[in-house]
């Protein structure tokens, strides 16, 4: 689990190529005997094994693609080329399989496309006739197939240009009706909603490395101009947006789905230099210092096994929090972010001095996800308010909480539920959980409503057919307030956490401390300071232990609590909630907001007495 060993600083170019080096030559002793398939891990997964397998073999050409195209000869194209023709082969031992509808091939279908499209003279040209009919063929069949109403579509387009780039056959018509659907996602200032055109669908880190990065490399490889001008421009609002989601030091916010893929979050960055398309609003230096930095933070994390293969998790090895479709070779995503090698060393991404973010402000309205981003200087705190995403209805794993919780942040990182009873599985950081027993707690899901603006984050949401809970969000920075407005027919438990503290170093009594108060819980340990406040003084106190491995940054965490037991009809909670990273942290405790109310309203003051938000029911 130790970090990848590059024999130097991350800095030059060379450096980053010789880092993609390492991490591909780790894949080498699990490949089959026919190369058509490789399994660095036996963990299992929602689709079958030769579709992981697959996955291995594919993905990791975006770090060979990217390396060869950008002048750095990659030694194993023979094994590539044979483990292509063998795993399209339908008489060989290790073929592939008919990808049928909503298959996991397709995705990885539009990998190989690409190294079709920028390296054929490496893995197409070599092939023989027969060979290169088998593949055109086995790629080909994408088009008989449906695919899951989504970023699955830029699979086939990708697909569909690969065999275009080499002269076989595809389908245009195909590809024009897919482009016309992903139009149709587009909502504002650089955001698509995956999967929907009603604004309902997801929009997290996808948004960059699906639907940005896929719409960059065919603005870059296609002969489209119209469209290749459309997902620049796009691209270009997005930049001014994504920026918000990193850290100064490189860490981006942990916040939706498939968070395994980790530095595949730098891949945008990347994109925009490999389809030359950088946003006027930054400089080729700060594209370059957000790609690089956050480069630099992930491969200095132990996200490694000890044979150099990348694990599943998140900062460290954790199935606990991962996707039921995260194979053992998933995590190779993040080889998109090899994509700026790709371009000669005198693009200006690489002539360019690597800089610091730009001047940020403290809160930023996203309208579209449904965030206020929150970046504190002054205790290097940097975290999301989030109002909540609706088209969660089901539970795709540890989904849920990865869109609804209060809070995401990339010091403290966000818990998942652990599906242990009372509160040390109940992943309650940065959540109100509700429960009927006080054992099976519920979080905030079927999210009926939600707006980000005016000084808050607003939702309204239903944990059973009779609660509704309006939730509303103030920052306060470095403190934030939470208001609750419970109406329920039953009687309820509920438990509220601020964020979730790293434990490490408790086994010295001398280096940390819980304090639970009338109205307070504070948690301090070597890694900052957790506390909340109930603004009501109507709740127990506690610092809770999670369950170990629930924490997609810390491996053991301790959450500051408030904890309640509330009668049915209308019951109001009003929380102040801070987090300050750092050995010598402390809560500002002068600056904590005040919450009041009166009625059906409400009022935020900040530390000063400054009315910060004024809020009313609206149920």
């Amino acid at each position: 689990m130790r970090p990848l060993e590059t024999g130097g600083p991350l800095e030059a170019r060379a450096d980053f190529q010789r880092a993609v080096e390492r991490i591909c030559e780790a894949l080498e002793p699990h490949y089959s005997p026919g190369n058509a398939r490789l399994r660095p891990g036996v963990t299992g997964t929602l689709y079958p094994d030769v579709d992981a397998e697959l996955e291995g073999f594919a993905r990791r050409l975006w770090g060979a693609l990217s390396l060869e195209a950008g002048g750095r000869s990659v030694d194993d194209w023979e094994r590539i080329r044979e483990g292509l023709a063998n795993g399209c082969n339908p008489d060989h031992d290790e073929y592939w399989g008919t990808p049928g509808d909503h298959s996991q091939k397709h995705v990885e279908m539009s990998t190989i496309a690409v190294a079709l499209a920028v390296v054929p003279e490496r893995i197409w040209d070599p092939l023989a006739s027969e060979e290169q009919r088998l593949v055109a063929d086995w790629l080909g069949r994408t088009n008989d197939a449906r695919l899951w109403d989504g970023n699955w579509l830029f699979y086939r387009v990708l697909t569909n240009l690969g065999l275009e780039s080499v002269g076989a056959e595809h389908d245009p018509e195909q590809v024009r009706s897919d482009l016309d659907r992903l139009d149709s996602y587009y909502m504002s200032d650089g955001w698509y909603s995956d999967g929907t055109d009603d604004g309902l669908g997801g929009r997290d880190h996808y948004i960059a490395w699906e639907m940005h990065v896929n719409g960059l490399l065919y603005a870059a490889l296609a002969d489209d101009p119209d469209r290749a001008s459309t997902f620049r421009e796009r691209a270009r609002r997005f930049a001014g947006e994504y920026v918000h989601w990193f850290a100064g030091d490189g860490p981006a916010l942990p916040y939706g789905r498939s968070l395994t893929y980790r530095f595949a979050q730098a891949a945008f960055w990347g994109a925009l230099a490999f389809a030359d398309a950088k946003p006027d609003a930054l400089s080729w230096g700060q594209i370059r210092g957000l790609w690089a930095r956050n480069v630099r933070w992930w491969l200095d994390q132990p996200i490694f096994t000890e044979g150099g293969v990348l694990s599943i998790g998140y900062r460290y090895p954790n199935l606990k929090a991962a996707e039921i479709y995260n194979s053992p070779s998933g995590p190779y995503w993040a080889l998109k972010a090899a994509l700026p090698l790709a371009c000669p060393p005198d693009h200006p991404f690489w002539r360019a001095e690597e800089e610091s973010l730009p001047d940020l402000p403290d809160v930023t309205v996203q309208e579209e996800p449904n965030l206020l981003v929150c970046r504190d200087e002054e205790t290097d705190h940097h975290f999301a308010l989030a109002a909540g995403q609706s088209h969660l209805e089901g539970d795709f794993s540890a989904e849920p909480v990865k869109y609804n919780k209060f809070a995401y942040s990339t010091a403290f990182g966000v818990g998942v539920a652990s599906g242990l009873g009372g509160l040390l599985g109940a992943g309650h950081d940065s959540a109100l959980v509700l429960s009927e027993d006080g054992r099976s707690f519920r979080h905030r899901e079927r999210v009926r409503d939600q707006s980000v603006g005016d000084g808050a984050a607003y939702s309204r949401w239903e944990p059973f057919d009779d609660v509704s809970v309006e939730t509303w969000l103030v920052p306060a920075l470095p403190w934030h307030a939470r208001v609750h407005r419970i109406e329920s027919e039953r009687t309820l438990h509920s438990a509220e956490g601020g964020f979730a503290l790293d434990r490490t170093g408790d086994d010295d009594p001398a280096s940390h401390d819980h304090l639970t108060e009338e109205n307070r819980a504070v948690a301090r340990y070597p890694a900052g300071v957790s506390a909340v406040v109930d603004a009501r003084g109507e709740r127990e106190t506690d610092v809770a232990i999670q369950d170990s491995n629930v924490n997609v940054l810390h491996q053991r965490t301790v959450v500051p609590t408030l904890t309640g037991e509330h009668e049915p009809g209308e019951t109001w909670l009003a929380t102040a909630v801070v987090g300050v990273p750092g050995a010598d942290a402390d809560a500002p405790w002068d600056a904590a907001p005040a919450v009041s109310v009166d009625g059906d309203r409400f009022t935020v003051t900040s530390g000063d007495g400054d009315v910060l938000y004024e809020g009313s029911a609206s149920l």
